[in-house]
């Protein structure tokens, strides 16, 4: 069986996007997750992501991990995957469903945005910050202890200004170049930390990003680049 899908990136996180709303797709087995996901054996990317018709929305979004996990979020995904659907829409915005929300997807003045909705701070401590956006984070201001293997890991390693300069661990994935929802974190544990909610830049080995609104109403927004389209024999 051959597959269509479009390969995205947005500050170096990158995407095999599968649109099941126009092809029909074979059983997505953590095997065939891995293959798409490998770069030596198959096409190679961060998260494959995968659209199916939703009653509700524009498309429902699943999200699965090189070793076959799904995830719960996503935002440089969604901001990719929303920048295909306008591209198909004369519509100003489109939404996608998510396993807990429905976000809607924009373009906006520096790139495209997406209402990510809202961060929940699970725990605060002086040293870190859990933060449920959807899937799991834990924002961490020092970088000596030792990192849970339950959730994704943003490392705050300098402030400058509204700059928040990070590193970045995802569960399932390994160090990656950047993290739309694991933006979203940093920017609910800083707004947590010291109050405000001052539009926070975070600057990610592989670009920057900006996160404004506030807690409850997070606004995801930079850039996205649409790399290649092409098609994979999948057994």
């Amino acid at each position: 069986m051959r597959l269509r899908f479009a390969k995205m990136q947005a500050q170096g996180n990158d995407f095999v996007i599968l649109d099941g709303r126009h092809q029909p797709l074979p059983e997505l087995t953590e095997a065939r997750i891995m293959r798409l996901a490998d770069r030596r054996l198959g096409i190679g990317c961060d998260q494959v992501l995968v659209l199916l018709p939703d009653a509700a929305a524009d498309a429902r979004m699943r999200i699965y991990n090189p070793d076959g996990s799904e995830a719960g979020n996503c935002g440089n995904g969604l901001r990719c995957a929303g920048w295909l659907l306008l591209k198909d829409s004369n519509e100003g915005s489109v939404r996608i469903a998510l396993p807990d929300r429905t976000v809607t997807v924009r373009q906006g003045a520096h790139g495209v945005q997406v209402e990510m909705g809202a961060a929940r701070i699970i725990e605060a401590s002086p040293k870190h910050v859990d933060v449920e956006i959807g899937n799991p984070h834990r924002v961490c201001f020092e970088a000596v202890e030792d990192f849970p293997a339950d959730r994704n890991i943003e490392i705050v390693t300098g402030r400058v200004g509204p700059h928040a300069y990070i590193d970045i661990i995802e569960r399932g994935v390994g160090r990656t170049p950047a993290c739309g929802s694991g933006a979203c974190a940093v920017a609910a544990a800083i707004w947590h930390t010291e109050g405000g909610t001052e539009p926070v830049t975070v600057c990610m080995p592989g670009g920057e990003v900006r996160v404004s609104g506030d807690a409850e109403h997070l606004l995801l927004e930079g850039p996205v680049a649409h790399v290649f389209d092409g098609d994979i024999a999948l057994a």
